[in-house]
């Protein structure tokens, strides 16, 4: 057997700030409860959390979402078999043919929410809509309310805001008429806003996912899973694929990503190679936990027989990611857009001392340390819908950034290592945040130290 205590009791799941997480100790589970007892209802402490955030979200975060884009209307299409993105931030629903999810600013501090031929016990129990039938006229219905601007799902950038599929556009137009067919316009930045803005119970929800993401990652590079000489990096990412199956946890991208990096770059991940002495190892990956996904990494060195501590110009490399990661942590503030940040940011982190670099994973041989950053939305996705501080996200560097959006904080730094030949030595910290009025903050302990496999 490759793995140490591979297969120790699962962790049990405690209530904490009334929602469930995993727990941070290896205890078994806890006896199994009876269904008349009524105490063992994990599946609806989890249904009350969210709808309760959807209530909120429909409150608080939909109205101005909706008045800063100009759209008096939104329609969001279900059809059975085919979901939109959104299907589980607007509250679940069995559509038995074509369903709808309506709002409407009717003036007033409320957004009128009707799901029409949506239903099932779930969403008509939530409380978050006002209207909930099956029998209906969505012609009729539109043109009661007469919005001038009906915004729909369909997007240029951002794939969660582009659910409505070519058929039901098509039948969408036809059904609404010439009339209203013709006002229909893209919510791509109205989904954006309405996702990427949080309200608070969210947030709780989120800094858990979190917590159970460096959990499991910090366990995962450590001595109960890794045997030098043993263990494959595959097995590291099943055993990690298992925790999230024992817990009921979604993944953010699918099988997470071991990987070995060394002097010319990342060697192997999620394979069979072993994991020998002297392998510098990371994890990049994200937890699910209700309709909230993070975006989390981790490092760790595997001692050689002899060693103590990691090389000191590894560990060198890892601080000077960390200076990086405080200038990031005191740059980004609300109220700009992501592209002016991210123009900031490369004026501070060259102020202090280090290069920015012009294409990801193409360091020089210069003696800098040369850093390049992606802080990009995260949230309802691993790689979120909200503005984005990275280059791969062009679009949304113009978007501007608001209190409680939540971002994963990424970088990567490239430091030279006596150990590597002169070799750079590649850094990527990555750990999820959220934007204050104060600026970034943390929320759950993030990433401070390279791990030690002995």
């Amino acid at each position: 057997m490759r793995f140490r205590s591979l297969f120790s009791s699962p962790s049990r799941l405690v209530i904490v700030a009334g929602l469930a997480i995993g727990s941070l100790t290896n205890a078994a589970p806890a006896p199994a409860e009876s269904i008349e007892s009524g105490t063992s209802q994990e599946a609806r402490r989890r249904w009350e959390v969210m709808a309760q955030i959807r209530r909120d979200k429909f409150d608080y975060i939909l109205p101005e979402a909706m008045r800063e884009n100009a759209i008096d209307m939104w329609i969001t299409v279900m059809r059975e078999g085919l979901h939109d993105p959104l299907y589980e931030d607007l509250g679940r629903g069995y559509a038995g043919g074509i369903g709808y999810y309506i709002f409407t600013d009717r003036g007033g501090d409320r957004i009128e929410r009707a799901a029409l031929g949506i239903g099932g016990y779930l969403l008509e129990r939530n409380g978050a809509y006002d209207i909930v039938t099956g029998s209906f006229d969505l012609r009729a219905f539109v043109a009661e309310r007469d919005p001038q601007r009906i915004g729909v799902n369909m997007a240029e950038n951002i794939g969660a805001a582009d659910g409505l599929s070519h058929t039901m556009y098509g039948a969408l137009v036809q059904t609404l008429g010439d009339r209203y067919g013709s006002r229909l316009v893209s919510a791509e930045k109205l989904v954006s806003d309405f996702r990427s803005r949080r309200v608070a119970l969210e947030i709780i929800v989120f800094g858990n996912a979190g917590e159970i993401s460096r959990n499991i990652a910090e366990r995962a590079l450590s001595n109960e899973v890794i045997t030098p000489g043993m263990t494959t990096l595959e097995e590291v990412a099943w055993w990690m694929q298992d925790q999230l199956l024992d817990r009921g946890l979604g993944s953010s991208f699918d099988m997470p990503s071991v990987y070995i990096t060394g002097p010319s770059g990342i060697e192997a991940t999620s394979s069979d190679r072993i994991i020998q002495r002297g392998d510098l190892l990371m994890i990049d990956w994200g937890v699910g936990l209700m309709n909230l996904y993070t975006d989390v990494k981790r490092i760790a060195y595997v001692l050689l027989e002899d060693e103590t501590a990691a090389p000191p110009g590894i560990q060198n490399a890892f601080d000077q990611a960390l200076a990086v990661r405080e200038v990031i942590r005191r740059t980004i503030k609300p109220g700009r857009t992501a592209a002016d940040v991210l123009e900031m940011l490369n004026d501070e982190i060259t102020a202090a001392g280090f290069t920015m670099m012009a294409e990801f994973n193409r360091p020089t041989d210069t003696p800098a340390t040369e850093v390049i950053i992606g802080c990009h939305s995260v949230g309802n996705l691993g790689h979120g819908v909200g503005p984005s501080i990275a280059w791969f996200n062009p679009a949304r560097l113009q978007f501007e950034i608001k209190p409680t959006n939540l971002f994963s904080i990424e970088l990567f730094a490239y430091t030279a290592a006596d150990e590597w030949g002169g070799s750079k030595v590649r850094i990527p910290l990555e750990d999820d945040a959220i934007v204050t009025e104060r600026g970034v903050e943390w929320l759950y302990p993030v990433n401070e130290r390279i791990l030690l496999i002995k």
